[in-house]
């Protein structure tokens, strides 16, 4: 039966502060009440007392923890950090109300991509200082506000939220540029002097001819499209993106990969094969050699990572051992430069022979054979090579070839090392035709790869070129966490997540997102330098959790878009190496 202790009873007269504190207590009364505290403290405390556990506080705090509010997002912050270049980056951190307190639950980074915050135009030209500086004051600013309230767990609902909101800034962005475009139509009109009167003909020729006796007819290259500019600070809402998805996996008390997988509603587990880089030439080198920017290792299947990197290890001993050797066996000079932005060491050549001659040796020399145990892939990096002037390819410092010229140099090339089993962008994506003409001449011994790694996942889709069965993909500026995963979802077999030269320091989680997305591959450069083996590292934590957890699901063969059908029998590779 209920106490009527502490309240008035009617025939006494009490005074005013009495009758507040019966008012305050009846209120609290209805307020506990309300929200079923009396029922729940009754709960767990008949619980306990038949448990009758070592930390009574802890099982108290774990009981009402499970009834708490769930965490919300209260703000967001911007900082300047540096990159692995040096370079100053974005960092987004992540602030959320967990039970009445705010705390900070995440900080992430994502590359500016590769060149592409350069802007132009006088007025829009400001470079990677505009980009930095819009982008911090878009998460501290309207991005702080319109995420406020959010359910970090609900990727979906923020990165939508994220979409409107750069798709009103693009819009912007659009619309400035236009308007500045025009205006400098309008100066450079002004400006121009009258036209000159017109030449009068030469006897013996019809007016308006100008061909020369000799001059021979070169074939017109396409000319090259200019990538569609970055808005300034787009960046953020990479950054923002990725940092509320590690939020999410703390909230849920998972790792980050497997709050990923959540994500996309998939619950197998499968560890990318790592493509490490051996060799770095091409136009950043000392050498005469443009073409070959890396030189990467495809693994056997069904190796670990952590066997994949040892093996890795000791090629990249036995080159450097070579390089620093007056010639190799094939009597080729060698020279060693730095280490690479890759992270491997940089060959000083003029042929793309040498290169590969030299990985060949030292694969032969440590009883590895080119072709079974382990395949390679070229960074070709063709894009970048194009002499516009000439309408040809500078493959090596003063020899030019033109786009036919250079399918015939990849058809020779894979004739005499059938080992390289894929080439990443060959040729640039406006030579359609000599997509076309490549792929059909190396048919399905070699893949041919897009490098789209430089562009935001969050535009359209370049379109797509013959012949092509993949794309090489980054996360970079405005690529949400959702764009990686609809890519993933629409071309399951078709994706290389790659990491980038200017990664922002400490930023490990591309391991974590290439397990989660169900990549089949992972690029993430050399065996050189912190920021790229805490990659590894954590590839190899992961893969050693799956295992443990008995989750983990082996590859026996090497998955597209590289080495179709090379399984672990045709390796002569048993399943306990």
């Amino acid at each position: 039966m209920a106490s009527n202790k502490g309240y008035p009873r009617c025939d006494v007269k009490v005074s005013e502060e009495e009758r507040d504190f019966y008012e305050m207590k009846k209120r609290a009364c209805e307020f506990y009440t309300r929200n079923k505290v009396p029922q729940q403290i009754e709960n767990v405390l008949n619980e306990m007392f038949f448990a009758k556990p070592d930390d009574i506080y802890g099982y108290l705090a774990n009981f009402f923890m499970k009834l708490s509010a769930p965490p919300r997002i209260s703000g967001l912050n911007g900082r300047e950090v540096y990159d692995s270049q040096g370079q100053l980056a974005v960092q987004a951190e992540v602030m959320c109300t967990i039970r009445n307190e705010q705390k900070l639950t995440s900080c992430a980074g994502v590359p500016a991509g590769n060149d592409q915050w350069r802007m132009q135009g006088p007025d829009l030209g400001k470079g990677r200082a505009h980009h930095i500086t819009t982008g911090l004051e878009w998460i501290k600013g309207p991005l702080s506000e319109l995420l406020k309230g959010c359910d970090p767990c609900d990727q979906t609902g923020v990165d939508n939220i994220l979409s409107d909101f750069f798709s009103a800034r693009h819009q912007e962005d659009k619309e400035t540029r236009r308007s500045q475009e025009e205006k400098n139509k309008e100066a450079e009109e002004e400006a121009l002097p009258p036209p000159p009167p017109p030449p009068v003909s030469s006897k013996g020729k019809k007016a308006g001819e100008t061909a020369t006796k000799g001059a021979s007819a070169e074939k017109l290259i396409p000319p090259c499209v200019p990538p569609e500019p970055e808005v300034p600070g787009s960046l953020a809402v990479g950054a923002v993106s990725l940092a509320v998805a590690k939020s999410g996996a703390l909230i849920r008390d998972v790792p980050l990969y497997k709050h990923i997988l959540a994500l996309r509603s998939q619950s197998e587990f499968r560890v990318p094969v790592p493509l490490v880089t051996l060799l770095s030439c091409g136009k950043s080198s000392p050498g005469k050699l443009n073409l070959l920017e890396e030189v990467i290792l495809i693994p056997r299947p069904g190796q670990r990572v952590a066997q994949v990197i040892s093996m890795a290890l000791q090629i990249h001993e036995e080159l450097m051992r070579i390089m620093n050797s007056s010639t190799s066996k094939a009597g080729q000079p060698t020279q060693a430069g730095p280490m690479s932005e890759a992270g491997a060491p940089v060959l000083v050549c003029e042929r793309p022979e040498q290169a590969l001659d030299l990985v060949v040796e030292a694969c032969g020399n440590l009883g590895l054979t080119p072709g079974e145990e382990i395949r390679l892939a070229l960074n070709c990096a063709a894009d970048r090579l194009m002499d516009y002037s000439k309408g040809k390819y500078e493959v090596i410092a003063g020899s030019l070839k033109s786009p036919d010229e250079l399918v015939d140099m990849y058809q020779a090339l894979l004739l005499k090392y059938p080992a390289v089993a894929a080439l990443i962008q060959p040729l640039r994506k406006e030579d359609v035709d000599q997509w076309e003409r490549l792929s059909s001449v190396i048919g399905a011994s070699c893949s041919l790869l897009c490098d789209t790694s430089g562009l935001s996942a969050s535009r359209a889709p370049p379109p797509a070129l013959p012949g092509v069965k993949g794309q090489v993909l980054q996360q970079v500026n405005g690529t949400k966490v959702s764009d990686l995963i609809r890519i993933m979802m629409e071309n399951p077999d078709a994706v290389i997540l790659s990491s980038s030269h200017s990664e922002p320091c400490g930023e490990d989680c591309l391991s974590d997102l290439a397990v989660g997305l169900g990549v089949a591959y992972v690029r993430l450069g050399g065996l050189q330098g912190g920021h790229r083996l805490a990659k590894y590292n954590r590839l190899i934590a992961i893969e050693e959790e799956l295992a443990q957890q008995g989750t983990l699901v082996s590859r026996t063969t090497l998955p597209a878009p590289l080495c179709v059908g090379v399984n672990i029998e045709d390796a002569g590779i048993s399943e306990e190496d």
